[in-house]
């Protein structure tokens, strides 16, 4: 009987398509009514039913909307549109100019201005290596005194973001532009994995979790890093992460669902299961203990290694100032992660208060280093925001050797800014584990997108350092910037920040394109 009542209304259905559509919408939405009225865990819901739902939605779509339709050129937070339009015009290798003149507001306090000379670098003079005009190598050496010494070739590189919290297409694409591009690529806490293999040199971060590098309990493993580090002659540098600017002085977490069988092995952490990285390290609690981690690493692995950190309190770099110059050991080269930062998930509160803003930590560390004689021996990596040609110019007037950019190559490869990297519900695909999600990030054509950004970044910084006389962006002084202290008052960065940055020796751009190799 039930069957035959089945079948009459399957043919009614397949001869009414129309009627049936209408009867189940109906129904579909008496349904959604009596749950709405019934519920008592939503007020407008159970107020507004079927309508209430309405409001959830567009909360949940509120970033795209706000960008796309609600937010002018220069209202959105944390890059604006026009900033997001010439990472994209870069990155596609498009026209990233501008017409009409500036929409900035150049009286408002804290405005750069670039000064350029009356005589520019004649760009007919430059020179090209390797057949890359945009090539601008690092003017120091890191580490000279390892087993394995480093240059990087390019002063603009890709920060840490780890496989894990972005998906595998998303690492993938970021190394191959960071290959064809010559940059480096920090693999963040997360761990060296295959997905870093695609030509790019590596810098290995380790966190307070010891990914990659751990024993099963969770400790440090030398061995295991010296083992991964002599079969992959890709890994240029390590980094230990003290912390970073999004969350200073707060572990990640990555939720159980994202640690997969494949992430899990590549961590050395259980599967299924939370991956929690500690607030601190366990292999050192002060500073001649961070100092002996770093000379055993190195010794160990023959590479460079230096610290990342965001700047709260300035008693430790103080104190790691002292014990450098006292032991002559220490890091090789230090990153300054401002507050500004911010591709890991975090706490509103540590997103927004904690750990201070680029240009004010990094002068308070180099200043201090300066002090002690320490600065010039040391490569200063800024990073926080400064994935534009401008931030880029003040951060090398104020002492940085190079510059890690994070969302601004996310950005590069597809990123819109939806603000749903902790969630993992990324839309573009970026900072996802979702297989289907992920499926809309290519490789191979973002891949080129990233290398087309960063070599449209190089080439106007190139251009800026060419218009204020100089053939190398490292030449850059604090003279050379001037700062707006409000209506018709502006002051130079040197005297804003109250120091000059290590004098640069430098000679033509050729003699820094020797590349010391690393043998085994």
């Amino acid at each position: 009987m039930v069957a035959q009542m089945m079948n009459e209304i399957l043919n009614w259905i397949e001869i009414n398509p129309m009627s049936a559509t209408w009867i189940g919408l109906f129904l579909f939405f008496v349904s959604v009514f009596i749950r709405d009225i019934s519920q008592k865990k939503h007020t407008i819901q159970r107020n507004f039913p079927i309508v209430g739902r309405l409001r959830y939605f567009l909360e949940m779509i509120g970033p795209e909307l706000r960008q796309y339709w609600v937010a002018n050129d220069k209202e959105e937070r944390p890059f604006d549109r026009t900033e997001r339009s010439w990472i994209y015009a870069t990155a596609k290798g498009q026209n990233n100019n501008f017409g009409f003149g500036t929409t900035e507001i150049q009286y408002e306090p804290g405005y750069p201005i670039i000064k350029h000379k009356a005589f520019p670098y004649p760009e007919s003079k430059s020179y090209v290596h390797n057949s890359d005009p945009s090539c601008i190598p690092c003017l120091k050496v890191i580490g000279p005194h390892r087993k394995f010494p480093y240059r990087p070739y390019s002063i603009v590189n890709i920060s840490a973001m780890s496989f894990g919290s972005l998906g595998k297409n998303a690492v993938l694409a970021l190394n191959r532009g960071a290959r064809d591009s010559g940059a480096y690529h920090n693999t963040g806490e997360g761990g060296l994995s295959h997905y870093h293999m695609e030509g790019a040199d590596i810098v290995w971060q380790i966190g307070t979790g010891y990914f990659g590098a751990r024993d099963h309990s969770g400790k440090f493993n030398l061995d295991v890093l010296k083992e991964k580090v002599g079969k992959n002659a890709c890994v240029k540098m390590i980094e230990i992460k003290l912390s970073q600017g999004a969350k200073p002085g707060k572990g990640g977490i990555l939720p159980a669902k994202k640690v997969n069988a494949e992430i899990a092995a590549i961590r050395h952490v259980e599967e299924g299961k939370d991956c929690i990285s500690p607030n601190s390290h366990s292999e050192f609690t002060n500073v001649k203990e961070l100092v002996q981690f770093i000379e055993t690493i190195a010794n160990g692995t023959g590479l460079p290694v230096g610290i990342k950190s965001a700047v709260g309190e300035i008693e430790f770099w103080q104190e790691l100032a002292e014990e450098m110059k006292r032991t002559s050991q220490g890091p090789d080269f230090i990153t300054i992660d401002g507050g500004e930062g911010g591709t890991g998930a975090a706490p509103l509160t540590y997103a927004d208060h904690v750990s201070l803003p680029f240009k004010i930590g990094f002068q308070r560390v180099y200043t201090l280093f300066q002090k002690e004689g320490l600065s010039e021996k040391i490569v200063w990596i800024g990073s926080g925001k400064l994935g534009f040609p401008d931030r880029a110019v003040v951060a090398i007037a104020m002492g940085c050797d190079l510059i890690n950019i994070a969302r601004e190559a996310m950005l590069s490869i597809g990123c819109i800014q939806a603000q749903k990297c902790h969630t993992d519900h990324c839309p573009a695909g970026v900072a996802t584990q979702n297989w289907w999600l992920q499926r809309g990030v290519d490789p191979g054509l973002k891949g080129k997108r990233a290398a087309k950004y960063i070599q449209g970044f190089r080439k106007e910084l190139l251009s800026l350092a060419h218009s204020c006389g100089y053939e190398h962006p490292g030449q850059f002084t604090g003279q050379d910037i001037e700062i707006s202290m409000g209506m018709n008052r502006y002051q130079t960065l040197e005297g804003l920040l109250g120091y000059k940055r290590d004098e640069v020796k430098f000679t033509k751009l050729q003699d820094y394109t020797v590349f010391p190799k690393r043998q085994a």
